[in-house]
């Protein structure tokens, strides 16, 4: 199982950027994408998820209606989509899969342990 993490950087609030995660070594039209975030001083924070087919969406109240998340089963990819990014949303952002969704504990189906080395996000002026 191989998940990399790519597309961080350093933006200004109000600024924009584009998360891809590149999947190999499983069945990926299989599993649940999830993106998830490591902010300095938090525990690690659930962020978004896509179901399998990626027709269902889920997003933290925290950055619903700023960030999308969306996935290609042929190229084994996912994008989030980070629009009017806020310096709260400044941390090492990753994706990990899981094989289902949970709407009363984000975290619990994640498989953590598949996640990659995480892209970072700074969001500063």
């Amino acid at each position: 199982v191989q998940l990399v993490e790519s597309g961080g950087g350093s933006v200004q609030p109000g600024g924009s950027l584009k998360l891809t995660c590149t999947a190999s070594g499983f069945p990926f039209e299989n599993y649940y994408i999830n993106w998830v975030r490591q902010t300095p001083g938090k525990e690690l924070e659930w962020v978004s998820s896509v179901n399998t087919g990626g027709r269902s969406t889920y997003y933290a109240a925290s950055v619903k209606g700023r960030f999308t998340i969306s996935r290609d089963n042929v190229k084994k990819t996912v994008h989030l989509q980070m629009n009017s990014l806020q310096p709260e949303d400044t941390g090492r952002y990753f994706c990990v899969r899981s094989s289902y969704y949970n709407d009363y504990d984000r975290m619990e189906p994640l498989e953590l342990d598949s996640r990659g080395q995480g892209t970072q996000v700074t969001v500063s002026s």
